[in-house]
């Protein structure tokens, strides 16, 4: 029987739950939009940095995964790739050198375990708009007001916000205060979550 999603995400977010279970700093969000909902990355873990985790399946397609790779490339300081053994040599052919790869395979009992088959590294390129597009407006706002960028800019759209934040704030200072906004947001869908 093939390996479903489900499957692969439950191994996937208990995984990530042992590793950070001690960091309470530390936020898993499941099904994370990104770029005003052009994509979702399907695990992401935010604390000091933003890790996205992707699942492919036995039972899943590649055909969106081009599109995934151009989206998270732009977000994520950290991208790992969890699959099967069937996609294993066209996504190493798919993904940037960066990206991390895992496999999922039957263990004894034909118990599910991930195998890091290549180590993610860091991104050498993120886009700072895409990043500021992680907030809300009013998030948005109030950055701008702790750095004292607001004046002219309180009635202006979210993509004006974005604009200005991603204009105006370093890259490293303007991923710690995205980081920070999402990880105070009241209610987020876990990330074990079925979708």
């Amino acid at each position: 029987m093939k390996l479903r999603d489900r499957d692969v995400r439950k191994i996937l977010v208990d995984k990530i739950n042992k590793i950070h279970k001690h960091e309470p700093d530390t936020l898993i969000v499941g099904e994370l939009g990104l770029c005003q909902g052009i994509s979702r990355i399907d695990v992401a873990v935010i604390n000091g940095f933003m890790h996205g985790y992707e699942i492919k399946s036995e039972k899943d397609s590649l055909e969106r995964l081009p599109a995934q790779i151009e989206v998270y490339s732009k977000i994520f300081d950290r991208v790992t790739m969890v699959t099967c053994e069937n996609h294993r040599n066209k996504v190493i052919e798919m993904m940037p050198q960066w990206w991390g790869l895992a496999i999922v395979n039957p263990g004894k009992k034909n118990k599910l375990y991930i195998e890091e088959i290549r180590k993610n590294k860091d991104n050498p390129s993120v886009d700072a708009f895409a990043i500021a597009q992680l907030i809300w407006r009013d998030e948005a706002i109030d950055i701008l007001k702790t750095l004292g960028l607001e004046k002219g800019m309180l009635s202006k759209s979210r993509k004006d916000l974005w604009h200005k934040l991603s204009m105006c704030v370093p890259i490293d200072q303007l991923k710690t205060y995205v980081r920070d906004k999402i990880k105070i947001r009241a209610r987020w869908r876990s990330a074990d979550t079925p979708t």
